[in-house]
């Protein structure tokens, strides 16, 4: 008997988390674990650890399956990494980084950079294969106009994976940080000014004081 002790992190976006069915299959050299069930409740920000029990040692993790189940209604969910510690103490990593939708399964390697040559095992090859295949479909391209660059084969972004998508969590940022700077140059009265600048070094201060606000903000 080898036991796995594994760490899933969901995003800190505000919709990051999800009371859907989550469950995990850890893949190894030597074998796969049985698919173990994380958690059904997951919070942005925060961790589920458990331990995936499997028959024999499977090896060097080489990657893992994540599969969501909806249980009444969709609600998405941000993985942001997964950690998986062998028997023998080695941790593994799992950056995902993405959204799970649906009904579905999703496969991360393991976060050691690979080449293709790299990938001895079967396993490993038929991933990458599909992964460029699935890639090739979501960015497929078609000719706007006679001399313009090419762009998606889509008619909205809406028809695009939400990974693929300008998240409204993005939009909400920036419209955000838009106000913020609008109300920085009101305050400093740069937008009611009516005389002239009376000197570069006035300029200066000006923006000087709000160029402190953005990167503290940013911090």
């Amino acid at each position: 008997m080898a036991t796995y002790k594994v760490t899933v992190a969901t995003g800190d976006m505000v919709e990051a988390g999800t009371n859907n069915s989550i469950s995990i299959t850890l893949v190894g050299s030597y074998g796969e674990s049985p698919q173990t069930t994380v958690s059904f409740l997951f919070l942005p920000g925060k961790e589920k650890s458990l331990s995936v029990r499997c028959g024999q040692d499977l090896g060097p993790i080489v990657l893992i399956r994540l599969h969501k189940w909806r249980l009444f209604l969709e609600d998405a969910w941000f993985c942001k990494d997964v950690r998986v510690t062998a028997p023998n103490g080695t941790l593994y990593r799992f950056p995902c980084y993405q959204w799970l939708e649906g009904v579905t399964t999703v496969e991360v390697r393991e976060g050691s950079g690979k080449k293709l040559v790299d990938d001895k095992l079967q396993i490993l090859k038929e991933h990458r294969h599909r992964e460029l295949a699935a890639r090739q479909e979501a960015y497929r391209w078609k000719n706007f106009a006679q001399g313009w660059p090419r762009c998606l084969n889509v008619d909205s972004i809406f028809e695009l994976d939400s990974n693929i998508q300008f998240s409204r969590i993005r939009a909400n940022n920036f419209t955000g940080f838009l106000i913020f700077q609008g109300a920085s140059h009101f305050l400093s009265g740069f937008l009611l000014r009516r005389s002239s600048w009376s000197s570069l070094d006035e300029m200066r201060t000006i923006f000087s004081r709000t160029q402190g606000r953005d990167i503290g903000g940013c911090l």
